[in-house]
Protein backbone atom coordinates (compact mmCIF):
# COMPACT_ATOMS: atom_id res chain seq x y z
CA UNK A 1 0.00 0.00 0.00
CA UNK A 2 1.25 3.36 -0.87
CA UNK A 3 2.63 6.17 1.97
CA UNK A 4 -0.83 8.40 2.67
CA UNK A 5 0.45 12.10 3.03
CA UNK A 6 -0.84 13.11 6.46
CA UNK A 7 -3.01 16.46 6.20
CA UNK A 8 -1.06 19.41 7.51
CA UNK A 9 -2.75 20.81 10.74
CA UNK A 10 -3.20 24.43 9.14
CA UNK A 11 -5.46 21.79 6.94
CA UNK A 12 -7.04 20.34 10.33
CA UNK A 13 -7.33 24.32 11.71
CA UNK A 14 -9.04 25.21 8.37
CA UNK A 15 -11.84 22.48 8.86
CA UNK A 16 -12.66 23.69 12.53
CA UNK A 17 -12.58 26.91 11.56
CA UNK A 18 -15.31 26.42 9.10
CA UNK A 19 -17.66 24.15 11.17
CA UNK A 20 -20.50 24.98 12.87
CA UNK A 21 -21.76 21.33 13.69
CA UNK A 22 -19.53 18.52 15.04
CA UNK A 23 -20.43 15.16 16.12
CA UNK A 24 -18.27 13.49 18.77
CA UNK A 25 -18.70 9.59 18.21
CA UNK A 26 -17.22 7.44 21.06
CA UNK A 27 -18.38 10.00 24.13
CA UNK A 28 -17.43 8.59 27.68
CA UNK A 29 -19.15 10.05 30.26
CA UNK A 30 -15.49 9.37 32.30
CA UNK A 31 -13.49 12.83 33.00
CA UNK A 32 -10.32 10.63 32.38
CA UNK A 33 -11.35 9.83 28.63
CA UNK A 34 -9.33 12.06 25.96
CA UNK A 35 -13.84 12.11 24.25
CA UNK A 36 -14.77 13.77 27.74
CA UNK A 37 -11.69 16.17 28.31
CA UNK A 38 -11.72 17.26 24.68
CA UNK A 39 -14.99 17.86 23.70
CA UNK A 40 -14.80 19.78 26.83
CA UNK A 41 -12.73 21.92 25.06
CA UNK A 42 -14.50 22.00 22.45
CA UNK A 43 -17.14 22.86 24.20
CA UNK A 44 -15.84 25.53 25.89
CA UNK A 45 -14.66 27.65 22.76
CA UNK A 46 -18.57 27.88 21.68
CA UNK A 47 -17.81 28.16 18.30
CA UNK A 48 -19.71 25.17 17.48
CA UNK A 49 -22.86 23.13 18.18
CA UNK A 50 -21.74 19.81 19.65
CA UNK A 51 -23.90 16.32 19.35
CA UNK A 52 -22.97 13.38 21.39
CA UNK A 53 -22.92 9.95 19.78
CA UNK A 54 -22.55 6.54 21.87
CA UNK A 55 -25.66 4.12 22.06
CA UNK A 56 -24.32 2.52 24.89
CA UNK A 57 -24.90 5.90 26.58
CA UNK A 58 -27.45 7.12 24.31
CA UNK A 59 -30.29 9.49 26.45
CA UNK A 60 -28.07 9.81 28.92
CA UNK A 61 -26.47 13.39 29.65
CA UNK A 62 -22.90 14.14 29.67
CA UNK A 63 -21.49 17.57 30.10
CA UNK A 64 -25.17 18.77 29.98
CA UNK A 65 -25.30 17.51 26.26
CA UNK A 66 -27.99 14.81 25.65
CA UNK A 67 -26.65 11.42 24.19
CA UNK A 68 -27.87 10.50 20.93
CA UNK A 69 -27.10 6.44 19.66
CA UNK A 70 -26.68 6.94 16.27
CA UNK A 71 -25.32 10.24 13.66
CA UNK A 72 -28.72 9.95 12.14
CA UNK A 73 -30.21 11.18 15.08
CA UNK A 74 -28.46 14.68 14.72
CA UNK A 75 -30.79 16.90 13.87
CA UNK A 76 -28.94 19.25 11.49
CA UNK A 77 -26.20 18.63 9.10
CA UNK A 78 -22.80 17.40 10.64
CA UNK A 79 -19.80 19.42 9.52
CA UNK A 80 -17.02 17.20 11.27
CA UNK A 81 -17.68 13.86 12.60
CA UNK A 82 -14.85 13.66 15.26
CA UNK A 83 -14.06 9.97 16.09
CA UNK A 84 -12.50 8.76 19.53
CA UNK A 85 -13.07 4.89 18.45
CA UNK A 86 -10.69 2.04 18.25
CA UNK A 87 -9.36 1.51 14.70
CA UNK A 88 -10.76 -1.27 14.72
CA UNK A 89 -14.26 0.02 14.80
CA UNK A 90 -14.06 3.27 12.52
CA UNK A 91 -15.37 1.87 9.03
CA UNK A 92 -18.95 1.60 10.11
CA UNK A 93 -18.45 5.30 11.29
CA UNK A 94 -17.09 6.30 7.85
CA UNK A 95 -20.39 4.38 6.49
CA UNK A 96 -22.52 6.06 8.56
CA UNK A 97 -21.04 9.51 8.30
CA UNK A 98 -21.71 9.29 4.32
CA UNK A 99 -25.20 8.36 5.03
CA UNK A 100 -25.95 11.67 6.04
CA UNK A 101 -23.98 14.04 4.37
CA UNK A 102 -21.42 14.24 6.92
CA UNK A 103 -18.72 17.04 5.03
CA UNK A 104 -15.42 15.25 7.40
CA UNK A 105 -14.69 13.05 9.09
CA UNK A 106 -11.53 13.36 11.71
CA UNK A 107 -10.12 10.60 13.87
CA UNK A 108 -8.53 11.30 16.95
CA UNK A 109 -4.85 10.19 17.08
CA UNK A 110 -4.88 6.62 18.17
CA UNK A 111 -7.56 6.02 15.88
CA UNK A 112 -6.59 5.83 12.50
CA UNK A 113 -6.84 2.84 10.42
CA UNK A 114 -5.03 3.53 7.53
CA UNK A 115 -6.64 1.19 5.19
CA UNK A 116 -9.90 2.48 6.10
CA UNK A 117 -8.46 6.15 5.59
CA UNK A 118 -7.20 4.71 2.08
CA UNK A 119 -10.91 3.10 0.91
CA UNK A 120 -12.64 6.73 2.04
CA UNK A 121 -10.46 9.45 1.53
CA UNK A 122 -11.63 10.06 -2.30
CA UNK A 123 -15.71 10.16 -0.95
CA UNK A 124 -15.04 12.05 2.11
CA UNK A 125 -12.38 14.69 3.85
CA UNK A 126 -10.91 13.43 6.44
CA UNK A 127 -8.21 14.59 8.94
CA UNK A 128 -6.10 12.55 11.12
CA UNK A 129 -2.95 12.89 13.18
CA UNK A 130 -4.31 16.24 14.82
CA UNK A 131 -6.09 16.76 18.19
CA UNK A 132 -9.11 18.53 18.04
CA UNK A 133 -8.73 20.07 21.06
CA UNK A 134 -5.33 21.05 20.36
CA UNK A 135 -6.72 22.98 16.85
CA UNK A 136 -9.57 24.22 18.72
CA UNK A 137 -6.95 26.09 21.16
CA UNK A 138 -5.46 28.06 18.02
CA UNK A 139 -8.92 29.70 17.38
Amino acid sequence: MKELHHPHQDDALEVLKNAKTVAVVGISPDPERPSYYVSERVINKGLHRVYFVNPKYAGQEILGIKVLSSLEEVPEPIDIVNVFRNPAHIEPIFEEALKVGAKCVWLQPGCENMEVIEKYKDKIKVVWNACIGVEAGYL
